[in-house]
């Protein structure tokens, strides 16, 4: 079955399952610590935005929220432990768009999560260490065309969108690059320091200190839109390559049959959260756009989003996990 048409399906599931269910008493919710997976390492932009929530959800519960990093096959090892918890608002999930492609995880986003919502749409940026020769978007195709093999880029691995948008930039380009993936942007920046790799699909969290300080060269923001904390990087459709957008969206979630009560009471702190004035400062200043939202509009965007990248993979035929 084609995998949007899962996806669409399971979506209506989902939207179904959030709007039946039976009204259960949250008033004593959370009575103990709060787990919050994040299937990234620590250090990267997921993290970054994760322990903030977490900070910000202590605050708001009384009970303390606590990150806990599972990394592995590009979030599927993280994602399918959340998937797998009891279904009592304990364990939560930093999930990030791309983590429902790939099959065969032992999880189906849509069936085995209720989304909670929304925290931020966060687009990927082309970067570079400043000793590679080129300072934009049309010097790296430049240079990659004229060297077949030399040019690597870096990327966390699939089913994240790093990876699926520096595949899809190859093809587009109809470049030789060589893709080098890790096991989170954290990594990825400090390699990327260090000149083992010549340019990222990176997020702006783990690198903005870098690239402030001269260490890093952002070339180009896959967005539609500049954004507000690099605001002299162009797009990548400013620099010849209209429509190349890679903005994923993070969002909170929870292990589908988690009580409505609970799914409404985390939904109303969150979007309190996300619309407060020092957070949407601190996920500008992270290149990310605050973004609240209702469960309802979190689960049609992610059945939109990996539809529309899902519909690429099988473009492209590429693979959903290392």
């Amino acid at each position: 079955m084609p995998i949007l048409r899962t996806l669409r399906s399971s979506a209506a599931i989902a939207l179904a399952a959030l709007v039946s269910a039976v009204p259960t008493k949250a008033d004593d919710y959370p009575s103990r610590p709060v787990t919050l997976v994040v299937p990234f390492p620590a250090g990267g932009g997921v993290d970054s935005v994760g322990r903030l929530m977490a900070q910000k959800l202590t605050t708001a519960l009384g009970q303390q929220v606590v990150v806990e990093n599972r990394p592995g096959a590009g979030s599927v090892i993280g994602t399918r432990s959340a998937a797998k918890a009891a279904p009592d608002g304990y364990t939560l999930l930093m999930m990030v768009t791309g983590v429902g492609i790939p099959p065969d995880t032992g999880y189906d986003v849509a069936k085995d999560f209720a989304p909670i919502g929304l925290i931020a749409s966060v687009p990927i940026v082309l970067m570079s260490n400043p000793a590679v020769p080129v300072k934009s978007v049309s010097e790296m195709i430049a240079f990659a065309k004229k060297e077949p093999g030399k040019l690597t880029v870096g990327t966390p691995p699939p089913p994240t969108l790093n990876y699926f948008g520096a595949e899809n930039f190859k093809a587009t380009t109809g470049t030789d690059i060589t893709v080098v993936t890790y096991k989170g942007t954290g990594p990825l920046t400090n390699d990327l320091v260090g000149g083992h790799v010549m340019v990222a699909f990176n997020t702006l969290p783990p690198a903005i200190g870098n690239i402030q300080a001269g260490k890093l060269r952002a070339l180009a923001v896959a967005a539609p839109e500049r954004i507000a904390a690099i605001p002299d990087v162009p797009t990548v459709s400013e620099s010849g390559l209209p429509g190349f957008d890679i903005v994923q969206y993070y969002g909170l979630a929870a292990p589908a049959g988690t009580p409505r009560a609970v799914i409404d009471r985390l939904n109303k702190e969150l979007r309190a959260i996300v619309t407060a004035d020092d957070v949407k400062a601190r996920l500008i200043a992270d290149g990310g756009g605050p973004v609240a939202s209702t469960p309802e509009a979190y689960a049609e965007n992610i059945v939109r989003e990996e539809g529309k990248w899902s519909a690429i993979i099988r473009k492209l035929n590429l693979k959903t996990v290392e």
